[in-house]
């Protein structure tokens, strides 16, 4: 029994060292982190928007801000991503001009629009292309000492534009956007006054948002 324990121990000591060696020819490879997935632009949103809009004309140009919402639905195959979207906004885009005693107003008091949207998705960040329909409430009026007339109606147009949103975090991004927008003519009727029509015009419009995507 003395002789096997011995035999043991021996057989031990002469393995510990070469185990030892082997470890040491052994490197340590850390385990790779795993890579934190890319957001996706797929689904639907909702959101908050605001900003400031004018006109080209410099006699009477329209100007003013405006403020409301969006929801919109995104469709995403890679980095391409497609969808649409609409908006709708309260709006004080004002233009107001005097002749004597008489002042003329005109106002947009609503506006919005329905459009299809394409970009494409460099990680957390979309750039993109828009264009579609837009519309615009708008009263035109017109004051002097002691009487006013006015009329209202609703513009129906086109709009393009581009913009750049960005997903800061889960489900939550940011957007900038710029929209061209041109509305046909529609015809007013003032009491004593006659009938009126605005012609064809465009307005420039710059605006941000913040958007919750389910």
């Amino acid at each position: 029994m003395k002789k096997i324990l011995l035999a043991t121990v021996a057989l031990a000591a002469l393995a510990a060292p070469a185990a030892a060696a082997d470890l040491a020819a052994r490197p340590y490879t850390k385990a790779p982190m795993a890579a934190a997935p890319l957001p996706t632009w797929a689904g639907f949103y909702l959101g908050a928007m605001g900003g400031y809009a004018s006109d080209n004309d410099s006699f009477a140009a329209l100007k003013g801000g405006f403020a409301g919402g969006t929801l919109g639905y995104n469709w995403q195959q890679g980095a391409l991503v497609f969808g649409l979207e609409a908006d709708a906004a309260w709006a004080d885009i004002t233009s107001s001009t005097t002749f004597g005693l008489v002042t003329g107003t005109a106002k947009i008091q609503d506006w919005g629009t329905v459009r299809g949207r394409l970009g494409y998705a460099f990680g957390p960040t979309l750039l993109y292309a828009t264009g579609g329909y837009a519309w615009a409430d708008t009263k035109i009026s017109f004051s002097a000492p002691g009487a006013s007339v006015s009329d209202s109606h609703v513009h129906s147009g086109w709009t393009v534009g581009a913009g750049v949103e960005y997903m800061f975090a889960p489900q939550w991004s940011l957007k900038g956007e710029y929209l061209y927008k041109s509305f046909g003519n529609e015809n007013y009727t003032f009491t004593g006054l006659g009938t009126a029509g605005t012609g064809t015009f465009a307005i420039h419009s710059g605006q941000v948002g913040i958007n919750y995507h389910f």
